[in-house]
């Protein structure tokens, strides 16, 4: 990958003089190569890693995985129902995958009522889907290579015998 696309991966902040000091070229051809990867699509939009156990509000959202096990349609394969499954906006991600299912997706929802209803209202009756395994975020680690860190408020009790 460019070392320019590695820079702003890692770090959309960083400003076009700084990515020019770290790779040894001049700002404006540095400029002129973020424009043209966004105008290529290369870089679709830049991104924030937010904490989301840190923030006290009443409108949290609960994510799922969904393992999706479909029937691709003759002549165009996976594509096609992927692409009928990410239009809902309850899908945030979509990944075609190797293993014992063929589609992974991610959805959000108010609370796990409404991601039971996706499935059950939206998902499941596509006509090329065969089955879905459902697993609900619990506790998110690690985002993006961003290790997140918690507030120490829920320290467990050590136990000894």
């Amino acid at each position: 990958m460019d070392e320019i696309l590695e820079i702003l991966e890692k770090d959309a902040r960083i400003t076009a003089q700084e990515i020019a000091k770290l790779t040894k070229k001049d700002v404006a051809s540095v400029k002129k190569k973020i424009k043209k990867f966004e105008k290529e699509g290369i870089i679709l939009r830049y991104k924030t890693v937010i904490n989301e156990q840190l923030i006290e509000t009443q409108n949290k959202k609960i994510r799922a995985l969904i393992e999706v096990n479909v029937l691709p349609q003759k002549n165009l394969g996976f594509d096609y129902i992927a692409e009928r499954i990410y239009k809902f906006p309850e899908v945030t991600s979509c990944y075609l995958v190797s293993g014992t299912y063929d589609l992974l997706i991610v959805v959000e929802g108010r609370d796990m009522q409404t991601i039971s209803n996706f499935i059950a209202e939206k998902l499941s009756p596509l006509e090329h889907v065969r089955g879905t395994v459902t697993h609900f975020l619990l506790k998110k680690y690690k985002e993006d290579n961003v290790i997140l860190k918690y507030r120490d408020e829920n320290k467990r009790i050590a136990i000894s015998y």
